[in-house]
């Protein structure tokens, strides 16, 4: 269960990156819940978790540096760039925390250290709580 997991969510940020997002939405459960606590932004849903990530601005990339994987949950620790092919672009570090049930990815929390307001988004799908 637990290299099912992780490999569930290296699939995740792959078809990300690969905007893949038929890949993508394959992996998420249709309650999903995504949360954002230092923007205090979520989506609710896979659809618009997927929307979300394709409309997210820019040619991005986010790169795995570290996966701890457990029964049910997983986290991830990104290198995200802004610009996929430039490695002078701006990166951010991402620390993404993920709870799986069923093969489905359920919840997903991103913290992000350094402090930030969120940019506008494309996605109607955000709100604030």
């Amino acid at each position: 269960m637990t290299s099912s997991c992780k490999a569930l969510v290296l699939r995740h940020w792959q078809a990300a990156n690969d905007r893949d997002w038929t890949a993508f939405a394959e992996l998420l459960a249709d309650d999903l819940v995504y949360r954002v606590p230092q923007t205090r932004e979520q989506v609710r849903g896979a659809a618009g978790y997927l929307d979300f990530f394709r409309t997210w601005p820019g040619d991005w990339r986010a790169d795995v540096q570290q996966v701890i994987a457990e029964a049910g949950q997983a986290v991830t620790v990104l290198n995200f760039l802004t610009e996929r092919d430039n490695p002078q672009a701006a990166q951010m570090t991402g620390i993404t925390f993920f709870e799986v049930q069923d093969g489905k990815i359920t919840r997903v929390t991103d913290h992000w250290p350094e402090p930030y307001e969120p940019p506008p988004r494309a996605s109607a799908q955000v709100t604030r709580y």
